[in-house]
């Protein structure tokens, strides 16, 4: 499974990347936002930075025409850029218009496995499937997941289906469970992944019994 990480923070992606197990980056709107930099300007750094990932980067338009000038603009800037788009009407006719042409595309904002069906339909190369969001409606949001690998899986679609709104690192050993080809999540919740209280307790007493024995890996 991919993992990438959804920010549009350009650290985030440097000490990201570092660990080398990062396969793509992840943005919206709101994350471009957070940056305080140019959306132009933090895409690119960050193609820079993870230069074989995967980088999706969103329209903000919501009716067609523009949707479409927006996504031949995004695609221009570099070629690992993929184009995510929302799961509306003209969203479909997007993502199938630039299928078409060849270009990537990730439908956000589904939720439901109808929307997966639109959205594999049309050639979606990632089905940003949410499933924090449904967990705070008192639902839960792995079904739908698992309902749209069955599907993709099923009818041999060529979509990935990438999970997304991660809140906690249960959600990224769902999203294996459920076969999902991708998980996107905030960086902190990707350090998490490093922890476990009986590895820190183990590497805790290996150094002690290390320290007390007086021993040394190069010659003293």
């Amino acid at each position: 499974m991919k993992l990438f990480v959804d920010t549009g923070d350009v650290e985030e992606v440097r000490k990201a990347a570092e660990w080398g197990i990062l396969d793509g980056v992840t943005t919206n709107p709101t994350l471009i936002a957070k940056s305080g930099k140019g959306f132009k300007e933090t895409v690119l750094k960050i193609c820079e930075l993870v230069p074989k990932g995967e980088i999706s980067a969103e329209v903000v338009a919501t009716n067609f025409d523009d949707m479409l000038k927006e996504a031949l603009e995004i695609h221009s800037w570099h070629p690992n850029i993929v184009v995510k788009v929302p799961c509306i009407e003209p969203g479909i006719r997007l993502v199938k218009t630039l299928t078409d042409k060849e270009i990537k595309t990730n439908m956000t904002l589904v939720f439901s496995p109808s929307q997966g069906l639109l959205a594999a339909k049309a050639g979606a190369t990632f089905i940003s499937n949410f499933v924090g969001r449904v967990d705070d409606i008192s639902d839960d949001g792995m079904v739908a997941v698992r309902e749209i690998v069955n599907m993709v899986d099923t009818y041999g679609f060529k979509s990935q289906v990438l999970v997304a709104s991660v809140r906690h690192p249960l959600h990224v050993v769902q999203s294996l469970e459920a076969g999902a080809h991708i998980a996107t999540m905030p960086f902190k919740i990707m350090a998490m992944l490093f922890k476990h209280p009986l590895t820190d307790a183990g590497l805790t007493r290996f150094l002690a019994d290390w320290n007390d024995a007086g021993l040394s890996i190069f010659p003293k």
